[in-house]
């Protein structure tokens, strides 16, 4: 397979369709990409963001090294594509159990630390993903749009009974703080724990008497 893949690698892919839309994907398309962001995933989960090599993700998944290039740009688009996935996972995961606790503050808190749980599971990945949602990549931009909304709903979704207008004040602010610290913890300014607990206490202080 790795010989395969170098092969490819050397023919031009210059005329293949470049980051195709997942929704225009057929089946067996959508399967490829699937598995293609499956393989970089295990790869930065075993050795963070240098482990994901190109070359690697297309003998892990068992696709031609020109295949990614249909959906993906680059090494950072693949991986911005990956935090889409996690995001939409974080959301359905707080879609299906809810918090129930009656303070909108210890729902907030308890949506903090299950999304704070996979990064302290998973530290290498985590860190890669937030790594690559920082380049400035045309793919990439688009995916943060994309992981941002998300990340807005999985927010608003514990404090939805509040005003509107004071809900998506409280979104704003936490998910510009949520955005910062990730930022802080990849540099190595902070630990994944005192993301969480800045979090927290951001979510508490906001949600004061609501």
């Amino acid at each position: 397979m790795r010989g395969r893949v170098l092969q490819d690698e050397g023919a031009s892919t210059r005329a293949l369709p470049r980051n195709e839309a997942p929704e225009s994907l057929t089946e067996n398309q959508a399967a490829r990409r699937e598995r293609v962001i499956r393989a970089a995933m295990a790869l930065g989960g075993r050795g963070g963001y240098e482990a994901v090599q190109m070359r690697d993700v297309a003998a892990d998944a068992s696709v031609a090294l020109g295949t990614i290039y249909r959906y993906f740009t680059s090494k950072d688009h693949l991986l911005a594509a990956s935090m889409v996935d996690w995001s939409a996972d974080l959301r359905r995961r707080v879609a299906e159990r809810p918090p129930t606790d009656p303070d909108p503050a210890d729902r907030m808190v308890e949506v903090i630390r299950r999304a704070t749980r996979t990064m302290e599971r998973q530290p290498s990945l985590a860190a890669a993903l937030v790594t690559a949602c920082s380049a400035h990549d045309p793919g990439v931009v688009a995916c943060q749009r994309e992981v941002t909304a998300t990340i807005k709903e999985v927010l608003a979704a514990p404090i939805a009974d509040l005003d509107p207008e004071r809900r998506d004040g409280v979104v704003m602010v936490l998910a510009h703080v949520w955005h910062s610290v990730n930022l802080e913890w990849v540099n190595g300014a902070k630990t994944v724990g005192q993301v969480g607990e800045e979090l927290e206490s951001t979510a508490r202080l906001l949600l004061a008497e609501a």
